[in-house]
C-alpha cells in the first residue's frame, strides 16, 4: 500500500476517511482498496469519541468495503460481539443443521446511487434478517458487508425465516423510491464446528446455492428438501429448477425454488 504523504492526505475530502472527529482530525483513510483493507485491520486501534462516532465510522467503512468488492470475513461479527461485551463462543447448533445465506442484489450499484445513505439501508436490511432469524430459533454465524450467514437446528425454521425476510423487505419503505432485494439460499448438512463457526463442504454448498439466485428468490438444495420432509407449511411449494454444476463442488446439485402465492415466482435463469 502506497503511504499517503502530507500533501496527498490534505487533498483528500473528508468523505475519503472513515472517521473525522469533532476537532476535524481525520483517521482511517478509505480512498482506495488497499487503504480500506488497512482501515479494517486498524479499526479497533482507533479511540473513538463515543459509541455513536464508532457506529458511524463502522457503517462508512462497510460501505467502502462493498464499493471495492471486499468481504471483511469475521469483521462485522467481531464488532457486534465486542459491542455486546461478549467475547465467548456463540452457542451454535451442532450435528445436522440448515444454513441460511443471503446477500443484497446489486449492492455495488446501490452504494454508488445512495452514497452516504447506503449504511442506513444496510443496517435496516440486517435488522430485518436478524429479527426473522431470532424469532424462528436461528443463530447468526457471521455477517460480511452485505452478506448474512445463519444456522438453524430445524430446516422448517430456516424456511419460515426466509419467507418472513422476503416479505418484510418487499413491504419495507426504502428511501428515494429504491427497491432493495436479497437472494437467499438454504442448504442442510453436518458441518464441522470450530470456535468461531462452521467449516466444510456444507458451508461452501450453501454459499453456492445462495449466489445462484436473484433478488427476491429463495433457493434450496435437495438436502434441505429432504430435511424439510412434510413440514413445508400451507401454501408453500418447491419447484425443481434442475441439476447444476456449481463452482468448486464435486457433484451437480439440484436446486429448487420456494414459491408462495404472495411473493414473486418468475426470475431470470439461475446465475450458474
Amino acid at each position: 500500500m502506497a503511504k499517503l504523504d502530507a500533501r496527498k492526505r490534505a487533498e483528500l475530502p473528508n468523505s475519503a476517511f472513515a472517521y473525522v472527529d469533532s476537532k476535524g482530525r481525520r483517521m482511517l483513510p478509505i480512498n482506495d482498496e488497499p487503504h480500506v483493507r488497512n482501515a479494517l485491520s486498524r479499526f479497533n486501534q482507533v479511540k473513538f469519541e463515543d459509541d455513536a462516532a464508532r457506529e458511524r465510522a463502522f457503517r462508512k467503512l462497510l460501505t467502502a468495503a462493498t464499493k471495492y468488492g471486499i468481504a471483511p470475513i469475521g469483521f462485522v461479527a467481531r464488532q457486534l460481539k465486542e459491542a455486546a461485551g461478549d467475547e465467548g463462543p456463540v452457542d451454535l447448533p451442532s450435528g445436522p443443521v440448515t444454513f441460511l445465506l443471503s446477500d443484497i442484489e446489486g449492492s455495488t450499484v446501490l452504494v454508488h446511487r445512495l452514497g452516504d445513505g447506503y449504511p442506513a439501508v444496510l443496517a435496516e436490511v440486517q435488522t430485518v434478517i436478524r429479527g426473522a432469524v431470532d424469532r424462528h430459533r436461528g443463530y447468526e454465524v457471521d455477517a460480511r458487508a452485505d452478506d448474512f450467514f445463519g444456522a438453524f437446528a430445524h430446516a422448517s425454521d430456516a424456511l419460515t425465516a426466509a419467507l418472513e425476510i422476503q416479505r418484510s423487505l418487499r413491504d419495507h419503505p426504502w428511501p428515494a423510491g429504491e427497491t432493495v432485494r436479497i437472494r437467499i439460499g438454504l442448504h442442510s448438512g453436518s458441518p464441522a464446528r470450530t470456535e468461531t463457526g462452521y467449516v466444510g463442504l456444507p458451508v461452501n454448498t450453501a454459499a453456492r446455492v445462495c449466489s445462484a439466485g436473484h433478488g427476491g428468490q429463495i433457493l434450496i438444495s435437495s438436502a434441505t428438501r429432504e430435511a424439510l420432509g412434510e413440514t413445508l407449511g400451507a401454501g408453500v411449494d418447491l419447484v425443481s429448477l434442475g441439476r447444476f454444476d456449481l463452482h468448486g463442488l464435486p457433484h451437480p446439485e439440484e436446486l429448487l425454488q420456494v414459491t408462495v402465492s404472495d411473493l414473486p415466482s418468475t426470475f431470470p435463469p439461475l446465475r450458474v
